[in-house]
Formats: C-alpha cells, structure tokens, sequence
C-alpha cells in the first residue's frame, strides 16, 4: 500500500500503482470526469500514470494553470494527428501549450497549408477528439527511439533524441499518431470539445533564422463550446481596445523611425494623462512620506559594477559610451542612484524609515523582435521609490506599499489582481541570486508572513526573484479580463552591502538598513497601455486630456459659448470649442468619437436662460444645467478622481 497526502491534509492509502484518476473515482466520479492531470510531489504528471511510492497529491483540472497548459499541450498532439492524417509526410519539431492555447511546427516538405485549410483540419480534430482515444505514456530505450524516427527519416526528432539519454524518453500515442514527448497529457482526446485554429505563421527552426523556415499553426481549445465562444468575443473586444490603434486615434503617442524603435514620443494629449498620474503619485507619496529627489540619466561604469547590475543585465543596457577615460552607461534603472543619495550623510535610527520617490527615466536595450508598442518600450518613465528601514520595521513598510496598490487599483477600477512572490532557486545561487542562502529564507519568510497577514491574493513562484532579493510581481485584469504585469515590490537585502549602507540604531551601533523597491504605478508607458485596453479610450473625467468640448448650434452663439469656457478653463478644466462651420449632429458624433468625456451643446434657449445643454459620453442628453452647479459637480469628480 502507498500514502497519498491530499492538499486538505488528509491521508488516504491506495494499492501501489494507483493512478490520480484513480484517487480521483475513490472521492467522486464528478470529479474524476474534470481531473485532467495531477501534481505529484511538485512535478506534474498524467492522471493515469501509476503511482509506486508515498506522494503528495493536487488533482489538476481546468480550474488550474498547470491543467491548461496539459489540455492545451494534448491539444497540440491532436492537431498533429489531423495533420499527419490530411498531409501525408510532414514532420514535426515542437508542440508546447502557451499562454492562451498551443502552436505546433512542422516541416510539410513541397505542401503548404493555408488560412483555408483551418477550418478543415478544425473538423478533423473534432472527428479524432470524439474518438475517446486514451494518451498513452510508455518508456523507449534510446536506440528503439533512434531506430523509430531514422525509419520516418524524421531528422526533427532525431535531433532532439541527441540531448536524451535511457530513462529520458518516452512516446505519447494517441489514435493513430505518435511522437516523442516527455508529457504529460489528458487522460483522452474526450473533454477536447471547443477547437479554433487561429493562424499559419512561418518559424525557423530551433529560432535561427539560418535554418530551414517550418510552418508553425496556432491554436485554442476548451473543454466547452461556451468557453471558445466568449473567448473570441474577448479577441475581438481586444481589437477594439489594442492600446496602439487607440493611441493613436486618441493622439496619446507616436514614433518615428528618426527618433529610434521602442522610443516614445509623447503627444499633448498623453503628455497630459502622464501629468494627471504623476500629480496622484505626489499627492499619494507626499501624505505617505516619501521625499522627492532628482537623479542623471547616466552614470559611470563603477556604479553598475558595485551595484550588481553590469554583471546580471549588461544585456539588456544600451553599450557604454567612452568619455574622459571614463565609461558611462544610460541608466537602466534608479536603484543605484538613490542608494548614493541616502549614503549621502550620516543616517541614525531617528532617520529611518527613509523614503525617497523619483519619476525616473530609465533606458533599457530591448531587443528589437520583443518590442510592442507601450508595453516593451528602451525608454520608460518609472514610479519608484526606496524605502530604507530597519528590520523591525519593514513589515509595516512593506505592508504600507501593499496598501498603496490597493489605494490605486479602487481609484482604477482594477477589480482582479494578484500578488506573485517571486522567490529564488537554491541551486543557482551565485550564478543567477546573490550567494546568501540564508538571508533569502529569512527575507521570503518576511514578505509572505506581510501578504498573510494583510490578506491579498497572492501565489509563490520558485525562480523569478531578483538577484538581490525576493519580489513581487502586481498582477492585474483589465475590464475585459486580459492579464498585465503592472509594477513590482521587491525587497533588497544585497546592496545595502555592496554600497557599505548603515545607519547608528539605538545602541549606537552601526546596522545596515533592508532596502524596499517599489513602483505601484509601474512605468508611464506599460500603465496608460493598460488604461488605455482596461478603458477602452474612454478616460474618467479627472484623466481625460480634454474633458469638456462645447458645441456651438451656430455662430451666433460663439460669444456665449466663450464666456462658458473662460469661466471653466479659468476653474481649471481642459475645455475647447468646436467652432466648425458644422450641424450640430456632425460635432455631436464626432466628440463621441474622440471620446471626450463631456459635451455642452449651446443654443438659443441656454443663452436666454443662462444655461448649458449637457450630454456624456456613451449616456447621451443630460438635460440643462446651470452652469456654476456643472462647474461644482465636474470640479468635485474631478477632486476625487471618481470612475463613470
């Protein structure tokens, strides 16, 4: 007999070679109709593979991330099969599930597939999915491999069967299609019941635009038509929202090829959005008690070096420029600035918690192929901030930025989010994490003991921390569903000694502070993206670089619709007028189109009564209102930065 610890705690003990599936039935069929894979001691496996020791089990379904990425992965194999069954011939290289779905690549020799051919090769992966056919797993001696696919003449694998060694491989079989892979996948080809090829794409073997160009097809499936249908919806509402197309439109930014890829200029109307976010993150960090500071854009290669970062991310900044014997780098990030700046004078414990906050322009080389639009940018404008504290007090500053993000995400409207604690991999400490295991432990043990007790939604994941500490990563959901990266919150307990940081505690004796970096509003670029998706365009009040257009019915009406905007830009508002020789319908439609948040419609019987006529944006007529109790009402929204 074998003990299979569940999640809850509980112990149950099953017959040696049990299954998950198996341990799935014992609890209840419904479940065990949903189970799609299993996490068996933090590896995940087939819910259909035989268990032989003790282990702790976490039955995976589509509910989990890990249950996807299985679905989609068998997915993949399916489409290989209906593949394989329609062009005879091909050979296949990689099938791996993605974020959203799966892509397999495939060389198909002298054929070609089309768009036209997805939705034929849709139909046949219906008939094959129906099938109930079981994936099955079975151990391959290396030579039986190699024989196996020099027979197909399959160099692809043969390829990929060199850095395998006996024990390492195993063929999935599903149907009539076979391949090699290590796993796992859904117990059948059954709970496939929602497929939609997206597209045919070209990919160059292995990446390297030296080898032979495959086709590569992208697809998504789910176990529900439902599931697919709200999903397209989803792709296509994205279109609507695709921060570049409404950038754009909207006159928030552009680029140019003289200026440079990936290097944003910002138009009046962004340049305003940037204001109105740097304006919230003073006033939100001037009552928290940061102190505001100013650093160079550029600083010597010294720096870098004591810092850590030339040795980690000289890749990702731009190449030093040579400059009185001296190298100099664009700064890639504010950190090491800030930390001269507290080291500037002698700190005691009376000083401390200190916090400084800059907008800080930053220069990163991404590569070209990963830019995109806002989100992957070599010029970004950060929300940071560090916090240098002692250890008794870093829960209460680490929870205070926890509550900063809250702050903004109720003043966004952002509904979904999730922390994710990243944290280090004891095997590459001193190659890709500072050599300290034991501050690691205790500094992750303090950051999950804060997210705990302040009880945000939060996960771990093993080796994505910084090479100075463990972070977190905001996760956030735009309005229709769609994940970001927003900022990071991470703290530092290595350059505090790098940079020989102290400060005199209250015995007189010299500590070195722990160090907080964070940014909750992230980058101007990667956030008004997102605002620009999570809004649709359509800006609150507070944030819209034009937030009342008045709209003359006719020339005769000019003067008084200038006294109205006199008295409204006097207050402060953005106000313009349209005094387009246009009917009024026309200027109506084309301001819904601008997405300006309100409209004053002004005629002959606002003038006699003093009046405007008001509309908003996507709700229409308003009615008339005086005009100093529109100015107190928008002035009020505009004060507590409200949402529609």
């Amino acid at each position: 007999m074998i003990k299979i610890t569940l999640p809850d705690g509980s112990i149950r003990e099953y017959q040696q070679g049990s299954t998950a599936l198996d341990v799935a039935k014992s609890i209840s069929e419904g479940l065990a109709r949903k189970v799609l894979a299993a996490n068996i001691n933090g590896e995940v496996w087939d819910a259909t593979r035989p268990i032989d020791t003790d282990a702790n089990l976490k039955l995976l379904t589509w509910d989990d991330t890990d249950g996807k990425s299985t679905f989609w992965h068998s997915s993949a194999h399916l489409l290989a099969e209906a593949v394989e069954a329609t062009f005879p011939g091909v050979k296949f290289w990689v099938g791996p599930a993605i974020e959203k779905g799966f892509y397999y690549d495939m060389d198909l020799g002298d054929q070609k597939i089309t768009e036209e051919n997805l939705a034929q090769l849709e139909k046949k992966m219906n008939e094959l999915a129906k099938q109930n056919n079981a994936y099955v797993r079975k151990a391959i001696p290396k030579t039986e491999a190699v024989q196996y696919f020099t027979e197909k003449g399959d160099e692809y694998k043969l390829d990929l069967l060199q850095n395998l060694n006996d024990g390492e491989i195993t063929f999935y079989t599903q149907g009539a299609f076979t391949d090699l892979c290590r796993g796992p996948h859904i117990p059948t080809t059954a709970p496939i019941k929602a497929i939609k090829l997206m597209s045919v794409a070209g990919a160059y073997w292995k990446g390297d635009e030296k080898n032979k160009q495959l086709t590569r097809i992208y697809g998504i499936t789910f176990p529900a038509q439902k599931e697919l249908d709200e999903y397209l919806a989803m792709l296509e509402e994205a279109k609507k929202r695709d921060h570049r197309k409404l950038g754009k439109e909207l006159g928030i930014y552009t680029m140019d090829d003289n200026v440079g890829p990936g290097l944003i200029l910002w138009m009046p109307n962004g340049t305003i959005i940037i204001e109105e976010l740097e304006k919230l993150a003073k006033e939100t960090e001037h009552a928290a008690g940061y102190k505001r500071v100013v650093t160079p854009h550029i600083a010597k290669e010294s720096m870098y070096l004591t810092s850590g970062h030339l040795p980690y991310y000289a890749d990702s900044m731009f190449p030093p420029m040579e400059m009185d014997g001296e190298r100099y780098y664009l700064k890639a990030m504010n950190c090491p600035h800030h930390h001269k700046i507290f080291d500037a004078d002698h700190k005691s414990y009376k000083d401390l918690p200190y916090r400084i906050a800059e907008y800080g322009t930053c220069y990163r080389y991404e590569q070209s192929g990963e830019l995109f639009g806002l989100m992957r940018v070599r010029c970004l404008h950060m929300n940071d901030a560090h916090i240098y504290c002692s250890k008794e007090q870093f829960a209460q500053e680490f929870k205070a930025v926890n509550d900063l993000y809250l702050k903004y995400f109720k003043i966004f409207g952002i509904e979904k989010y999730v922390m994710r604690l990243s944290l280090h991999d004891p095997e590459k400490l001193g190659q890709k994490y500072v050599n300290e295991p034991a501050l690691w432990q205790e500094t992750e043990e303090l950051v999950r003991n804060v997210l705990i007790e302040t009880g945000v939604p939060f996960v771990e994941v093993k080796g994505e921390g910084a090479f100075y500490g463990p972070k977190i990563d905001v996760q956030i959901w735009s309005a229709i569903g769609r994940e970001f990266t927003l900022a990071t919150n991470q703290v530092d307990f290595a350059q505090s000694r790098s940079f020989k940081l102290s400060f005199t505690n209250q015995h007189n004796e010299s500590e070195i502070p722990l160090i907080i970096h964070r940014a909750p509003l992230g980058t101007h670029e990667r956030f008004i993206g997102f605002l620009l998706e999570h809004y649709a365009g359509r800006f609150p009040l507070w944030l819209a670089p034009l937030q009342v257009k008045i709209l003359p019915i006719s020339d005769k009406f000019m003067d008084y619709a200038n006294t109205v905007k006199q008295k409204l830009f006097d207050a402060g508002v953005r106000v313009e007028i349209d005094d387009r020789n246009e009917k009024i319908g026309k200027k109506i439609r084309d301001t819904e189109i601008a997405k300006v948040p309100l409209m004053l419609v002004v005629g002959e019987k606002d003038v006699n009564e003093n009046k405007v006529s008001v509309r908003r944006h996507g709700k229409g007529d308003l009615g008339m209102q005086d005009i100093s109790s529109f100015l107190e009402a928008i002035l009020e929204e505009i004060k507590e930065r409200k949402g529609e």
